[in-house]
């Protein structure tokens, strides 16, 4: 009876399907239920809370009003330096006191018990979001940390190390200059910012021209030197690279100390590799239990989006966001499974490996962070797919760093947009320009939400757009930016998942589809009729 129940659950990447689609329908339908027509927030104002981030982030217990026939509060008193804070930020600061509002002739705006409620709701919902998301970010970096000693250690070939590290590097490069190229080719064609609107561009460009401004701000700060980048790859401090997250420091120092271990004797390093062998398998249990909550937490994390951008935030750029996702399209349904089906004889076919990875990339399209996602990947192609896992835990957290496929698509389809709506013409040369650049500048750039912004920056400084139009064209397709992200990270881990499938055909260490579904069976059996104690200790001999 418990085996007929276990075979009729519902597989998890369709409950996460489920979970995203509900999220969509609630996300859009709350959006316009509280926006005009023209994107205007009418729920808040409607219950006394005219400043949303004010009251839901900070936890501003009182609005002023301001009176008929004034424009700001700056106005009021134009030497008083709270009310010219309170006009630059935008929000209510908490150290105006009510009575000083109040003797201004301001009038006192408290919100309601139905802004509270939605309060909590929308709290709740960002809780239980950003909960799995750091619980996925606290457990990516010990788990690429631990399998890859192990991996890098059970090697004991370095030249086999060398191999496997000349082929993931060379997919990955050349998949990333396909996916340039593919946008350039549609955005060429298309040329969705010849025919913007001026009108509609200076609106929608002033709404973001902050945003834009420290997005080029942070890039301009960043040192992006090639010689700076290659030293970055060591870390001064292991510790501090773990604790910030930095993937490529710790795939160098996990690589390093399983070298290391390979060149001690076996009796000495044998108990090591032992010791990361078990941490890899907690973890990995760990995946699994969170993977339980992910069909909630994806609901809650599109509900939060969705409420907040809706569908109306294409308008008028819907033919560039089409562009750029008609691009992905091309990567998921054309490139990867025909570079598949040709690297690896066949051995992994289209309907096995979407299949297998279907959680990773729900979850990636969810959180809009590769990194993020990374265990759940291991998961995935170690288990599901049947990569073996020396191959897992070399390629992919490598490529949770230097593989960006979808964002360095979206580069070049941006950067050709931004040219477009000023006029200016991009010869031959400077559009293989941004293929290389859109390319280098991936390697290294971390997984996380928005990264894409500040690569767009380096690639239209390439190409020689002056600030203002990069100002400007930021600003226009910063609104349309969240939604890009999700759809650009999810080709990001795909593209993961299929250079380690290529490298585990090639190093003859993909199992055979039928090995896969026996290993799963198998675990199955034993997760529902665990082993006794002195049965796992007979299994380790």
């Amino acid at each position: 009876m418990a085996a007929s129940s276990t075979r009729k659950r519902l597989a998890l990447h369709w409950q996460i399907v489920i979970g995203l689609i509900l999220g969509l329908v609630v996300g859009i339908g709350v959006n316009t239920a509280t926006t005009d027509s023209e994107g205007n927030d009418t729920f808040w104002p409607g219950v006394g809370v005219p400043d949303r981030d004010a009251f839901i982030v900070h936890g501003v217990a009182y609005f002023p009003k301001l009176p008929e026939g004034t424009a700001t509060l700056q106005e009021l008193d134009p030497d008083n330096p709270e009310l010219a804070a309170m006009a630059l930020s935008s929000l209510t600061p908490e150290f105006v006191e009510k009575h000083d509002l109040e003797a201004k002739g301001l009038i006192i705006e408290r919100p309601t018990s139905l802004a509270y409620a939605a309060r909590f709701v929308r709290l709740s919902q960002n809780f239980i979001g950003k909960l799995f998301i750091n619980f996925l970010k606290f457990i990516a970096a010990p788990i690429v940390l631990c399998s890859l000693i192990v991996g890098t250690a059970s090697l004991n070939d370095v030249r086999k190390l060398g191999r496997m590290g000349l082929k993931t590097v060379v997919l990955y490069l050349c998949t990333t200059a396909i996916a340039i190229t593919v946008g350039l080719v549609l955005v060429n064609i298309v040329r969705p910012g010849a025919s913007f609107d001026p009108q509609t561009m200076a609106t929608i460009s002033s709404q973001n021209a902050s945003n834009a401004g420290a997005k080029i701000s942070q890039a301009v700060a960043a040192d992006q030197s090639v010689w700076k980048t290659l030293l970055n790859l060591l870390p001064t401090n292991p510790f501090a690279a773990l604790a910030e997250g930095n993937m490529l420091q710790i795939v160098v120092l996990s690589m390093l100390l399983g070298i290391g271990l390979t060149l001690i004797p076996e009796s000495e390093s044998k108990p090591v590799i032992r010791f990361f062998d078990g941490m890899t398998n907690a973890i990995i249990k760990l995946v699994h239990v969170l993977m339980l909550c992910a069909p909630v937490a994806v609901f809650a994390l599109i509900v939060t989006v969705m409420t907040d951008m809706g569908l109306g935030v294409l308008g008028s750029l819907i033919k560039y966001a089409l562009v750029v996702i008609a691009g992905l399209l091309v990567m998921f349904l054309g490139v990867y499974p025909v570079i598949m089906i040709v690297l690896t004889r066949g051995k992994v076919g289209y309907k096995r490996f979407y299949k297998a990875i279907a959680p990773a990339q729900l979850l990636a399209f969810s959180s809009s962070s590769s990194s993020a996602t990374l265990p759940v990947t291991m998961d995935c192609v170690e288990n599901k797919l049947g990569c073996s896992e020396d191959v897992t835990s070399f390629v992919l957290p490598l490529g949770a760093t230097v593989n960006m496929d979808g964002t360095a698509l979206y580069q070049g389809v941006a950067t050709v947009f931004i040219t477009q709506l000023f006029g200016q013409h991009l010869s031959i040369m400077d559009q293989l320009m941004i293929v290389l650049t859109a390319t280098l500048a991936s390697i290294g750039t971390a997984g996380v939400p928005g990264v894409g912004m500040l690569m767009l920056v380096i690639v239209l400084q390439t190409v020689h757009v002056s600030a203002e139009h990069m100002q400007t064209g930021i600003a226009l397709i910063f609104g349309v930016d969240r939604i890009l992200d999700m759809c650009r990270t999810t080709c990001n881990v795909t593209g993961d998942c299929a250079v380690a499938a290529i490298v585990a055909a090639t190093e003859n260490e993909l199992a055979s589809e039928e090995e896969v579904e026996q290993r799963l069976a198998a675990k199955a059996a034993l997760d529902e009729h665990p082993r006794s104690d002195d049965e796992r200790v007979q299994a380790r001999g």
